[in-house]
């Protein structure tokens, strides 16, 4: 493509990349625009990989953002298979590993992230498994389908808790392993991460909490168990590996764009480098309501703030400040949550509801402002959530959990 009229090229096949692609069209971009994905597979959604394609209740084609034809449709080139290089912020130009050069009015990196790899012996063996691509997943399902296997996983936060599910609905015997006190610490804190313990539990996992992982063991190339620091080991046929995800960033930071645990943005998604924009799980962005910048590894974030970055490549004034959303399937409980998980980092939630029954509203406050809420098995009660965190209004923690009070009411009254 050197030589060339300059195009939008979006690098990074994934759920954000399509939906920028969507935006800069319905921002009435008529240009050439180029999605460059690393994977042969046209761009797909993620979260089923770890919920529903993983636990073989959603097919393949199920998962695709759109089908192969649209892409054509709608003007969008595809280049799959191919990883970029080198971005040259200069001369406007990105370097793929077949060689080709694509010239470029403006950019969007979207390369998400990777998953954190086991940093200790035996993290190559053969059934060790990590979650990230559909490839990845479809390869942990076989490993998991025949059921009456040991699965061991690595690490109890969403992913983690997600495959442990999956395994045991294939009847599988399940141990997962957790640094944390209490699963998903780090997301939600010991109050509402027990509710999910308990759930693991009743439901016949060996939820090992405080456990340190020393090594993965094997015989003849694979994998045989998980051996715990102070030398016990876990016998398994399957390792799971769910610790985390690093973002992808090497692009960015090779051709000096400004890096801080993720690509640093603006609230348009503009990087240091003006023609250069970046969206999804790569990017710390500002979010004015929060008044910082923030980077969010879920599928909301990708869903919306990739629309939201396509209109801003397309050239239209976009400040973007949706609060953040990710939702949760384990077994036949339902999650949603919304909110800023740095303002809620070590506040306890007030509840709503029936906790002991896992049917609840729970709410962070702080200041008397709602900063966070998720309920769980209670429904269509996130857009009113999502109202009380806007309005920045100070709420009674006794109305907010008073079950009289109705919620959208409290909103209105107090947003």
């Amino acid at each position: 493509m050197a030589g060339a009229e300059r195009a939008l090229v979006i690098v990074g096949g994934g759920l954000a990349g399509a939906r920028a692609a969507e935006g800069a069209r319905a921002a009435g971009y008529e240009g050439p625009l180029v999605i460059v994905g690393a994977e042969t597979a046209v761009p797909y959604i993620r979260p089923p990989l770890s919920k529903g394609f993983l636990a073989g209740t959603e097919d393949r084609d199920a998962i695709d953002v759109h089908p192969r034809a649209w892409y054509g449709e709608h003007r969008v080139q595809l280049r799959l298979g191919r990883r970029a290089e080198r971005l040259d912020t200069r001369a406007h130009e990105l370097a793929l590993d077949d060689g080709s050069v694509l010239r470029y009015e403006r950019a969007l990196i979207a390369t998400g992230a990777s998953p954190r790899t086991f940093g200790g012996p035996g993290g190559d063996l053969a059934g060790v498994h990590l979650l990230r691509t559909v490839a990845d997943s479809a390869a942990l399902r076989d490993a998991l389908a025949p059921g009456g296997r040991r699965i061991a996983i690595i690490g109890a936060g969403w992913i983690g808790l997600e495959v442990a599910a999956a395994a045991r609905g294939y009847g599988n015997e399940v141990t997962v392993l957790g640094l944390e006190t209490v699963p998903l610490n780090a997301a939600i804190g010991d109050e509402a991460g027990a509710v999910f313990g308990e759930l693991h539990r009743e439901h016949g996992v060996d939820l090992r909490m405080s456990t340190s992982v020393a090594r993965i063991v094997g015989d003849a190339g694979r994998a045989t168990g998980v051996e715990l620091e102070g030398g016990e080991i876990v016998p398994a046929d399957v390792v799971v590996v769910g610790i985390g995800a690093i973002p992808q960033t090497a692009l960015a930071e090779s051709a000096g764009l400004e890096v801080d645990r993720g690509i640093v943005t603006d609230a348009a998604f503009r990087t240091s480098d003006a023609d250069v924009l970046a969206v999804g799980d790569v990017a710390s962005v500002l979010l004015p309501f929060l008044g910082a910048h923030l980077r969010t590894e879920h599928w909301a974030n990708a869903e919306h703030a990739g629309r939201a970055a396509g209109r801003s490549l397309a050239g239209e004034a976009v400040e973007y400040d949706e609060i953040p959303y990710f939702y949760t399937d384990q077994y036949d409980l339902g999650m949603e949550y919304s909110g800023y998980a740095p303002l809620a980092a070590g506040i306890a939630p007030v509840f709503r509801g029936d906790r002991a029954g896992r049917e609840f509203v729970a709410f962070w406050l702080r200041d008397d402002r709602v900063v966070a809420g998720m309920n769980v098995d209670v429904w269509k009660v996130n857009d009113t959530v999502q109202r009380l965190i806007r309005s920045r209004a100070a709420v009674d923690p006794a109305r907010l959990i008073d079950p009289a009070m109705p919620l959208a009411a409290l909103a209105v009254a107090d947003g």
